[in-house]
């Protein structure tokens, strides 16, 4: 009897031992190994080779063969916070082995139930746990690119600052610590990118720096803007202009368009672009602080 190698595998291109040798004997299946039409993916796990190659299908063979949850920076992928690459990251139970097979690194956690989530039907660690998991193991990202994903997580509302402070709580040894914290804390301020932290860090509050608010809201008409930084007391706004979201003629326009409505309520507006924020940060201080002072004078407020 000749079988449809596709047809007994299905559509997610990969099996387990035991569905398959209910449709085939293991005669036909060792054939099918030794002609390179079928790979074994895990122990007890076949894939079709287009499959053996796809990062997602390796990811749903391999929480299927260990039972495990995605984590780390596998996990980090699946919420969309870094590219999908490197070994397989999956977390199991304590009781279980930690030895993975090629290709995946198994981690074991005796705190796990309450930090699954599922992203089209895969389990997977939960935002917060994956950032801190990522940041104690980059294993193969930078820090920079875990800094990314936690200001990434935030920013689209994935997590929130107090749960990834929360989960830092968990980790008392966690290497870096103390930096992971800074950004914590940064975010929960409002900052929204590496150029808002910056700004914020080296420009906003530096010695001699009057204090502000971030991202304001403000109301006109019935527009609703949000000001990067604002002091509300003389109603000057400072905004941070990041080099490819500010660049293009269209984003332009409409920021002019935004100062000006902004302008009708009394608010003026001072921008810095994202070299001079991170090349001179001094003249940068110095600008706000003339403005702020003019506007003082000019509210009546010295």
């Amino acid at each position: 009897m000749t079988h449809d190698l596709d047809a007994v595998v299905g559509p997610d291109g990969w099996i387990d031992w035991h569905a398959l040798v209910k449709q085939v004997d293991p005669k036909t299946v060792a054939r099918w190994v030794r002609a390179g039409r079928l790979e074994r993916l895990h122990p007890g796990v076949y894939a079709v080779p287009a499959a053996a190659r796809n990062w997602r299908a390796q990811l749903e063979a391999g929480v299927h063969a260990t039972g495990g949850v995605v984590s780390h920076r596998s996990a980090l992928a699946v919420w969309d916070l870094t590219p999908a690459a490197g070994p397989l990251h999956i977390t199991v139970a304590h009781t279980r082995s930690g030895r993975g097979d090629d290709g995946v690194v198994l981690h074991r956690t005796r705190e796990l139930r309450d930090t699954i989530r599922r992203v089209d039907g895969l389990p997977v660690t939960c935002v917060e746990r994956a950032v801190v998991d990522s940041w104690g193991r980059p294993d193969g990202l930078s820090r920079a690119d875990v800094r990314a994903a936690t200001i990434g997580a935030v920013r689209r509302r994935l997590c929130l600052p107090r749960q990834l402070l929360d989960e830092v709580g968990r980790r008392p040894c966690l290497p870096g610590r103390a930096a992971l914290l800074q950004l914590i804390g940064l975010l929960a301020d409002g900052c929204q990118s590496e150029l808002e932290i910056w700004g914020c860090l080296e420009v906003l509050r530096a010695a001699g720096m009057p204090p502000f608010v971030q991202q304001r809201r403000v109301l006109v008409g019935r527009e609703t803007f949000v000001l990067d930084a604002a002091y509300d007391e003389v109603r000057l706004a400072v905004e941070m202009d990041g080099a490819a979201w500010h660049g293009s003629r269209e984003q332009r326009e409409r920021d002019i368009r935004r100062d000006a409505l902004l302008a009708t309520i009394g608010w003026q507006t001072l921008r810095f672009a994202h070299r001079r924020l991170t090349t001179e940060p001094g003249s940068c201080r110095r600008e706000i602080l003339a403005a702020y002072t003019a506007r003082r004078a000019l509210f009546g407020l010295d």
